[in-house]
């Protein structure tokens, strides 16, 4: 057995001072800020929006009518105090103030009516109208509400920062559905003659706008029932992940949606950690299935696209066709105003 040999106090200082030290480095090393957690990076390929284009649909085309957009005008609220909202009226060659026109509404309609934008949702009208595609019927283009101090939104910034638009927009509440059924529609109905079936009521909108346009018409069917949606904002910004759980525990209702959305929108990874209820493409998906459980009239379509309206911009014509599929048609061949294309109106002294 080998003799217990006792340990010097200065040996044992010793061993302490550099434990220590070992843990004060360990600490000083634990502090240094360690770099961020990156999200994936985009897969290889080209930009995905650089496959999105507008076609012969979304340009002017020649000897097509020209529409005519009247604007701006404002639209003061009641339902939000103090704000206000620009707006502009697109008014078909062919609008015949005798005959009830059918109504497509915009949320951020600047850039849906910005003749260079991803859109051009007004040379969409002039084409379609004209091949009698989708009925003759009065566009408006509305931003969101601001007020009087605030600056308008623009092509840069749609007024997240600046307006009213994530407080209107993004709410699951019946206030922006009163903005546009109980303050804008009146307004148009006095101005011009507009159906007042629900079924010839269309609304849409991307992003933000979009999921807006779908709470119109969820809250007012009465009023809405065809939603043009691009991109929805169907995320946790204020509970609008919180849709599929209610379509599929409420009642159907007499709507008709066209999603479309993009694999390489807002994924929903921040600091390297993924939130699936701030996921665009996930939560478009879901309110895809849940439509299509619950029996709603409902298409789709999936691109590569960045959050935008690169992809939305290329396929809006066919949107707005399945949209308003369902007009009425002659089938008689001797019947020439049907297999004519439909010319402007003509002016009344």
């Amino acid at each position: 057995m080998k003799p217990y040999r006792m340990r010097s106090r200065a040996g044992y200082v010793t061993g302490l001072k550099l434990a220590l030290v070992l843990v004060a480095a360990s600490a000083i090393a634990t502090a240094q800020p360690q770099p961020a957690p990156q999200p994936p990076p985009m897969p290889p390929g080209p930009n995905p929006n650089s496959q999105y284009r507008l076609g012969p649909d979304s340009l002017p085309q020649e000897g097509v009518p020209k529409g005519e957009i009247r604007g701006p005008f404002t639209l003061p609220s009641k339902v939000y105090p103090g704000t206000q909202r620009t707006y502009w009226v697109y008014v078909p060659a062919q609008y015949d103030p005798a005959q009830p026109a059918a109504l497509m509404v915009f949320q951020d309609g600047h850039a849906f009516m910005n003749p260079e934008g991803d859109i051009r949702a007004q040379n969409v009208f002039d084409n379609l109208i004209y091949r009698r595609e989708i009925p003759v019927m009065i566009g408006v283009f509305i931003n969101p509400g601001r007020t009087p101090e605030q600056p308008e939104p623009n092509a840069q910034e749609w007024g997240d920062r600046t307006t009213n638009r994530p407080v209107e927009y993004n709410a699951l509440d019946d206030k922006y559905a009163r903005v546009i059924t109980e303050e804008l529609l009146p307004v148009l109905y006095r101005e011009y003659n507009i159906s007042k079936d629900p079924e010839m009521h269309g609304i849409g909108g991307s992003s933000s706008g979009a999921i807006a346009a779908f709470t119109v018409a969820w809250e007012r069917p009465d009023h809405f029932r065809k939603v043009w949606s691009n991109v929805g904002s169907f995320t946790n910004l204020r509970g609008g992940h919180m849709y599929p759980d209610l379509i599929l525990a409420n009642e159907k209702k007499p709507i008709r949606i066209f999603l479309c959305g993009g694999r390489n929108d807002n994924r929903g990874i921040r600091n390297g950690v993924y939130d699936e209820k701030r996921d665009w493409f996930y939560q478009n998906v879901r309110m895809m299935k849940a439509l299509t459980q619950k029996g709603y009239d409902v298409n789709y379509a999936w691109g590569m696209n960045l959050h935008g309206q690169k992809f939305g911009g290329a396929i809006m014509p066919e949107m707005m066709r399945w949209l308003w599929r369902d007009g009425p048609v002659s089938t008689d061949p001797f019947d020439m105003v049907e297999r004519s294309f439909r010319q402007p109106a003509a002016k009344k002294n």
